[in-house]
């Protein structure tokens, strides 16, 4: 047997995003068996654990929590016979009260004398987080959070964003689930109506490529989904363009549940096309612009359902339950016309619902 073995990031973990290391279960030193989790890879969609293959020592963190890495890349190390030996002794915690440069330019910076600092490092010592703690409350960013900010950041850079709002008229939608006793819940609606006005406007399920521009004959809508302690993770319905309503209904349903529950798998969260965010479920009434989720070429935006007044044909007055609905698109993709021929057809098939 080999003295020692790499921990390394699978090449098919993840897909279309970065990764970062979220979580390491084990320190330097401790002893592993094959299969116990050694840590976590988080991305901006999943959060899966890597496992030991050999039993051994951890010898070498090499991706420190926090910091991306590459699939393929390696991680860590185990040690197995001869390199295990002994390994344990080498890594003793610093003296108490030993202050590393970074904390003693920290605390210069904001004026603090090392005896106003708790520490909580090993044997007590000051970290440089203590002392950032000690200035006013330090809340670390999380890896996904993190991995979502990248991801917004590069979206934004990539493509030049631009939105177009429409209203659409509830009414239909209301009187159909009510027919059914409420067995559909509005996303599914949105996504069917998705499904219609991707069929006729193809360019927007599509990815830019410099060459030209891909388009996919198959809808894989995202669903943009809130996580109680925070982020959001899309998870994906695979060929919406095939499904009848009850069918999206029951897939969302299982999806978006197993998704606040951290029960995802990667393909659930791979291959999409195109993203409907629902915001209007937290309250808000438009948002704009949403960022892209690149490399996709247009995200659609769902506001919360009012009651707003409306003028009918004859004059009358009438109120009417609507939300604004928003198409925010990569430019170098499309032109507003598309976006407006687009939004077009997802207000007539919303509100002809049957």
């Amino acid at each position: 047997m080999a003295d020692s073995i790499d921990i390394v990031l699978p090449q098919d973990q993840t897909e279309g995003t970065s990764n970062a290391v979220g979580k390491w279960f084990k320190a330097v030193g401790d002893v592993v068996r094959v299969h116990d989790p050694l840590l976590e890879i988080t991305t901006d969609k999943v959060t899966v654990e890597i496992a030991a293959t050999a039993d051994g020592v951890l010898t070498e963190i090499l991706k420190k929590e926090g910091e991306s890495v590459e699939p393929g890349q390696v991680v860590g190390r185990i040690g197995t016979g001869v390199a295990a030996a002994g390994r344990t002794a080498e890594f003793v915690p610093p003296a108490e009260g030993e202050l590393s440069p970074a904390v003693r330019r920290a605390l210069k910076e904001k004026g603090l004398d090392a005896s106003q600092v708790k520490g909580t490092g090993r044997g007590g010592r000051i970290t440089f987080e203590d002392v950032e703690k000690a200035g006013g409350r330090l809340l670390p960013h999380s890896a996904m959070r993190r991995t979502i900010a990248e991801h917004m950041v590069r979206s934004v850079a990539t493509a030049p964003h631009v939105t177009a709002v429409f209203e659409a008229d509830l009414s239909a939608v209301i009187a159909h689930r009510a027919a059914h006793q409420g067995a559909h819940t509005f996303t599914a609606y949105f996504m069917r109506a998705t499904v219609a006005a991707l069929r006729a406007v193809p360019e927007v399920n599509s990815r830019w490529h410099e060459p030209g521009l891909e388009l996919f004959q198959d809808c894989n809508i995202g669903i943009a989904t809130a996580l109680e302690a925070g982020g959001l993770i899309v998870p994906v319905v695979h060929r919406a363009q095939d499904m009848d309503l009850a069918e999206i209904a029951r897939r969302l349903a299982d999806l978006t549940t197993r998704a606040r529950a951290g029960k995802l798998e990667p393909r659930e969260v791979q291959g999409g096309t195109f993203t409907i965010s629902n915001h209007g479920v937290s309250g808000s009434l438009l948002a704009a612009p949403i960022i892209i989720n690149q490399p996709q070429s247009a995200i659609l935006g769902v506001g919360k359902m009012e009651r707003r007044v409306k003028v009918t044909e004859t004059g009358a007055f009438e109120a009417r339950p609507c939300v604004y609905v928003t198409l925010t698109i990569d430019h170098r993709v499309l032109d507003g016309f598309q976006a407006n021929v687009f939004l077009t057809k997802w207000v007539a098939a919303i509100e002809g619902a049957q």
